[in-house]
């Protein structure tokens, strides 16, 4: 059953998909990595979430958190266009269309682990 992307439903599923992938939870292990996403221009208001990752465990959860390792704000095209696979998170940030704030270091020492994230999610049924 397909999950509205950035609701309630995604973030369950989202934290769910993750839990239930040995391999992620294997390319993860040592990851300690807290991001907070501000997503913009959502017709129903911007909406914030936060993705934490520690030790295999992986949850993503709604609202905002503070000390973050970094923040990460872009607004809904982008969001869904990376999402979807159609745009790279790197791309996407040297065009200006992702802006991350905060340790931007810890974030490239965990890029494998963001990858890990990213495959273990691309088979979600989305509804956009």
């Amino acid at each position: 059953m397909a999950v509205k992307f950035l609701s309630e439903d995604w973030l369950k599923a989202s934290s769910d998909t993750l839990a239930g992938s040995a391999d992620y939870q294997a390319a993860t292990s040592t990851t300690d990595l807290t991001l907070q996403f501000v997503v913009t221009d959502v017709p129903e208001g911007d909406v914030e979430y936060h993705v934490t990752m520690g030790n295999g465990t992986t949850t993503f959860t709604g609202g905002s958190m503070e000390g973050a390792d970094a923040t990460i704000r872009n607004d809904l095209e982008t969001a869904m266009a990376i999402s979807k696979g159609d745009l790279n998170t790197q791309a996407a940030f040297i065009s200006g269309k992702l802006k991350v704030e905060g340790n931007l270091a810890k974030i490239m020492m965990n890029q494998s682990a963001l990858t890990a994230l990213a495959d273990a999610l691309k088979d979600m049924e989305i509804e956009y």
